[in-house]
């Protein structure tokens, strides 16, 4: 935890949001109790994308773009989402295929299932996982354009292009393509490059007070005022969650008193497991205490249920899962990736210092690599920021 690029408040803020999209859920569970609820599941994860997007090009966007550290990426990535999610798709599927279950958010069928099994199906949360993937696959691309802006000046071009235009056409935010969602992760990096770049900006205590005001003002201002905007998924929403992010990484007084503590960076740390199961969890709990405990209790109770199974799963299946996968890359790396070449490691070594000296430029510290060719794998980083 006292690595420099591990930051409290933004496990607080995914705790934040994971806890605010089970409360957009339990409508479905709990029927009666539905219309008295206030949903703020599309904010959370709209913020879930942009929070996403800062952290990859915060972690990577100033690394040299090698074919190593591709590959690193993207298995750090893939063994960050995969594991945990192939579990949940088999529990729905199981609580599918019951008969006069009636679970509320069903995989229905085999073909369903393989849909969602390769990452293109949208039962319940899972639409917002291939989204996410599709993000992992385009960010190579990203990466070339924060490492080398002159060079590839024509793909941010038309990575703007992009963006202007789904302001313009005004695509649907949920579903399984990247496209809508595209905004979010792209101003999200935009805040995660400029994060690395203003290291020395300290925020004042006010920075700190505005920063709630704005993440508040963020989830509430649809129902507050709710014919001055009732579409969230826009590009002003999206550039509002790319700033909160910002602002909650400088870690402004005030708001990271209430963002890193303990108790909310505990909820950030389980948060994907906690998005992934709160569903078939809290229903598999009200199917158990429904007949003995009153409605406002038993929701309580779900809900700490819910808590406690996605500390489980993350203990026993995410975090274990994820070591594993890195673990046999590592093992196999030099094996699938072609040596350098003497010439190819002057290369990088010329990179490497050019990045270095990039840093020192700019007041921050040289980082510290791992292993004697001087490749990192991620997946250590990735824990401690639970990204």
């Amino acid at each position: 935890m006292s690595r420099p690029d591990y930051i409290p408040s933004l496990d607080g803020l995914r705790g934040v949001a994971a806890l605010l999209v089970v409360g957009a859920h339990i409508g479905f569970i709990f029927p009666i109790t539905a219309p008295h609820l206030v949903s703020m599941g599309d904010e959370a994860v709209g913020l879930f994308f942009a929070l996403s997007g800062f952290l990859m090009a915060h972690l990577y966007g100033s690394r040299p773009v090698t074919r190593e550290n591709v590959l690193d990426f993207l298995v750090s990535r893939f063994a960050r989402i995969y594991p945990v999610y192939l579990a949940a798709v088999v529990l729905v599927a199981m609580l599918s295929s019951v008969q006069n279950l009636d679970f509320v958010q069903p995989i229905a069928g085999g073909a369903d299932f393989v849909r969602h099994v390769i990452l293109l199906g949208s039962s319940g949360v899972f639409w917002s996982i291939p989204p996410e993937i599709q993000f992992y696959l385009l960010f190579p691309v990203l990466w070339l354009c924060l490492a080398q802006p002159q060079r590839y000046s024509g793909m941010i071009v038309g990575l703007t292009a992009v963006v202007v235009v789904d302001g313009l056409v005004e695509l649907p935010g949920p579903g399984i393509l990247l496209v809508s969602k595209l905004p979010y992760f792209l101003f999200g990096a935009l805040a995660g490059m400029m994060h690395s770049y203003w290291s020395s900006w300290i925020p004042s205590t006010l920075t700190g007070i505005s920063t709630l005001f704005l993440l508040a003002v963020f989830f509430t201002y649809r129902h507050i005022f709710p014919g001055f905007s009732p579409e969230f998924w826009s590009l002003q929403s999206a550039v509002a969650a790319a700033v909160i992010v910002g602002l909650v990484a400088r870690q402004p007084p005030i708001a990271a008193d209430v963002l890193a503590a303990a108790p909310v960076r505990f909820l950030g740390k389980i948060s994907f497991s906690l998005y992934l199961f709160h569903v078939p969890i809290m229903f598999l709990a009200r199917l158990t205490f429904d007949a003995s405990v009153p409605e406002p209790a038993l929701i309580v109770a779900t809900l700490f249920v819910a808590v406690a199974g996605a500390w489980f799963i993350h203990e026993t299946i995410e975090a274990p899962g994820r070591r594993l996968l890195v673990r046999l890359w590592q093992n196999n790396r030099t094996r699938m990736v072609p040596h350098e070449t003497p010439a190819d490691q002057m290369d990088r070594a010329i990179v490497n210092l050019q990045e270095i000296e990039k840093r020192l430029l700019h007041g921050a510290m040289p980082e510290t690599q791992d292993g004697a060719d001087g490749t990192v794998i991620q997946d250590s980083r990735d824990e401690k920021l639970r990204a």
